[in-house]
């Protein structure tokens, strides 16, 4: 399933993660481990902010992924299911065949 990750990164946890070079370390572990189709980094709320989507193939792929940032950056996460377009479509065709629409 196609889910978005999207973390706020504590402000003082970030910092020093920036400052022992941590940080730059960890996103890209993130990376490997997720293979995202798409991965954004941006300000959010007065945060440094992220967001990877990537298939989840298994709900206990959850722990490992979610724990990386609250433990290493004290992050807000949220995991959420998204659909990109060809997905919606699809979903909206199987309303349409079953007289839903």
């Amino acid at each position: 399933m196609r889910v978005m990750l999207h973390a706020h990164i504590d402000t003082e946890a970030g910092n020093e993660a920036i400052r022992n070079g941590t940080l730059p370390q960890m996103m890209s572990k993130v990376t490997e481990q997720l293979k995202p189709e798409a991965a954004y980094f941006f300000p959010s709320m007065g945060r440094r902010s992220c967001m990877f989507f990537f298939d989840m193939q298994d709900s206990s792929q959850l722990p490992p992924v979610a724990e990386t940032f609250f433990m290493e950056l004290g992050a807000e996460v949220e995991i959420l299911p998204v659909m990109n377009a060809d997905d919606l479509k699809k979903g909206l065709q199987t309303l349409e065949s079953r007289g839903n629409a």
